[in-house]
């Protein structure tokens, strides 16, 4: 197995808050006492940490869910952005807090089934570490390709006969991953630009300071519509219902499915019947046409599945992307 070195830069200080250490300061090995408490849940404020900034799309999604899950929880859900180290830290320290349902974490499958592959061990989030509530919703990754560029297919792209330049929204992200693979699998020579994020490696690509750029679909759509940047695949594994003349990555013939899903979890040990009560919540809220209309308006596509559902589901993409970069010898933590 290729051995991917270690980028501080993406996790900081993770190391420093291992689940450990965490469980070991505090109080969630079995559940501790709450299981015998379940009964009161919610005994006052359910927090919902964020392990991204404030205004971005997985903070929006989070307070969109906890508007919803307040009115069936009876209690407030106020949502706290811990940003840094890609979500690892906000969700460590979740994870070692006590198993009472009191405290969950907005989780995204990039943090479980990627950065893994760009970190060692001890700055990784296991995803067995958790209790995993309910999936929420998919946000697909669009390749997109500047104006002077002259790209308007993939084709265009396959058939330049040259390098091209292309940038991702960060190491060990999922921009990089799917972008990468594919160029690998399409025998496109091109040269890495990572930003640390979607908005300026689009206006990156606004600027055609790199040609191309996979970024998410809420963050790219505005400039697809008004033809500053031109759509050239989706990453999901169908083609997105958002732009339905797009093809995507697989139906042209790559497997490259890479999408940013996200689910709601707890610190491992939470009692059953905390569980079913958040669980309840949830579903309450994806049934109200507020959240199905927020949904629609950032491009979102329902991805509510069962907790046990996305652990089976993440575990697989998680092998399915180590056996991709081992196949064609990628290291996402940056060394070529």
């Amino acid at each position: 197995m290729k051995h991917f070195p270690t980028r501080r830069a993406i996790l900081g200080t993770a190391s420093a808050f291992t689940l450990l250490a965490l469980t070991a300061c505090g109080g969630n090995v079995g559940g501790g006492a709450a299981a015998g408490n379940s009964s009161k849940f919610p005994s006052g404020p359910v927090t919902l940490t964020v392990g991204q900034a404030a205004g971005g799309s997985t903070d929006l999604i989070a307070r969109a869910l906890a508007e919803g899950a307040t009115k069936t929880l009876g209690s407030p859900m106020p949502v706290v952005n811990k940003p840094g180290a890609n979500g690892a830290l906000a969700t460590k320290e979740v994870a070692g807090k006590a198993a009472d349902g009191q405290e969950l974490v907005l989780l995204t499958a990039s943090l479980i089934t990627i950065t893994p592959l760009a970190v060692s061990a001890d700055e990784a989030v296991n995803i067995d570490d958790l209790e995993i509530i309910a999936g929420l919703s998919q946000d697909d990754y669009v390749l997109v390709a500047s104006q002077q560029s002259g790209f308007k297919s993939f084709k265009d792209v396959t058939g330049a006969g040259r390098n091209v330049t292309f940038g991702t929204t960060g190491v060990g992200t999922g921009s990089q991953l799917a972008q990468t693979v594919l160029f690998k699998q399409a025998n496109v020579k091109g040269t890495d630009v990572p930003f640390d994020s979607g908005k300026p490696a689009l206006t990156a690509v606004l600027g055609n300071q790199v040609e191309l750029a996979t970024i998410q679909l809420g963050e790219a759509m505005p400039q697809i519509e008004a033809g500053k940047v031109s759509p050239l695949l989706v990453f999901s594994e169908e083609r997105n219902s958002f732009l339905p003349d797009v093809p995507s990555a697989k139906e042209a013939g790559y497997d490259v499915p890479v999408a940013q899903y996200r689910a709601v979890a707890a610190p491992k040990g939470t009692p059953q019947e905390v569980k079913d009560k958040l669980l309840a919540s949830f579903q309450d809220t994806f049934k109200t046409d507020a959240y199905k209309e927020f949904n629609k308006k950032n491009l979102l596509t329902p991805k509510e599945l069962s907790g046990e559902e996305v652990v089976t589901e993440w575990k697989g993409y998680a092998e399915k992307y180590k056996e991709l970069v081992e196949k064609y010898d990628i290291s996402l933590g940056g060394n070529k």
